[in-house]
């Protein structure tokens, strides 16, 4: 782990600086670009996780607030995503930080790639028409909480893009999401820290400046800039970035 240095908190800012530029044009992406990141310059899987974890704190509780005052929430959404992710996240949570972090950093690589590869099919995957009966959201919400704490990140690329590509309505599924991703993320980085102690986390105080500073341009990225080539770009980014860790 980096010590509490300049030259490495300004690196951490600039990491979460760029990864909420692109979460929040897009509702996803923040924690698999900023855990490739750290990944790329010797951060251990379980710790990367942590941090990005502990950072979102932040950001989704900041996106969440925004969304309720816009009114994209849709609770009844809310309620079915939450219980399954907060429990498949403190699940996650808990086996990554019990298991040695060099035999794991392999598989949190091919997942972080498989991420992008997702996300790249959902840049060009149409859309059907859905509502909040939808069966399968409960199982999305587990199944995101559960490979973003172990990922480093996920909740986003799996939950936000698996529910638009079924047709739920764009705008009340990136609000409830994202407020959705608050709580989940909360018990992941509580799970973290009862397991690792906070000392090892305290460089997430760079992540966590970068991503609020970041936070008011997302809107702006979003009304510039066709969803489609930005999702390609992130699925090329964190392909890229997380293939170098086989190197």
């Amino acid at each position: 782990m980096f010590d509490f240095a300049t030259s490495d908190f300004l690196m951490f800012i600039l990491i979460g600086f760029f990864a909420q530029i692109i979460d929040g044009a897009l509702g996803m992406a923040f924690g698999v670009l900023t855990t490739t990141s750290l990944l790329a310059v010797g951060v251990p899987p379980a710790a990367a996780s942590a941090m990005t974890h502990i950072t979102e704190c932040f950001t989704t509780a900041a996106s969440g607030a925004s969304h309720l005052y816009h009114r994209n929430v849709d609770w009844r959404l809310v309620l079915r995503l939450a219980p399954a992710g907060m429990v498949g996240g403190a699940i996650g949570a808990y086996i990554l930080s019990n298991i040695n972090g060099e035999a794991i950093e392999p598989l949190v690589s091919v997942y972080l790639i498989g991420i992008g590869l997702f996300i790249l099919y959902k840049a060009f995957k149409p859309r059907w028409p859905r509502d909040v009966r939808d069966w399968i959201i409960p199982y999305v919400g587990g199944a995101g909480g559960l490979l973003d704490a172990m990922g480093g990140g996920g909740w986003g690329p799996i939950v936000t893009s698996t529910l638009l590509g079924r047709g739920h309505e764009p705008k009340k599924v990136i609000g409830s999401t994202n407020l959705t991703e608050f709580a989940v993320t909360f018990v992941i980085s509580l799970t973290f820290i009862l397991a690792l102690g906070w000392s090892d986390l305290s460089s997430a105080i760079g992540l966590i400046v970068g991503g609020i500073l970041a936070a008011p341009f997302g809107a702006l990225i979003v009304k510039k800039m066709p969803v489609k080539p930005l999702m390609i770009a992130v699925s090329m980014i964190i392909i890229g970035t997380a293939a170098i860790r086989f190197a």
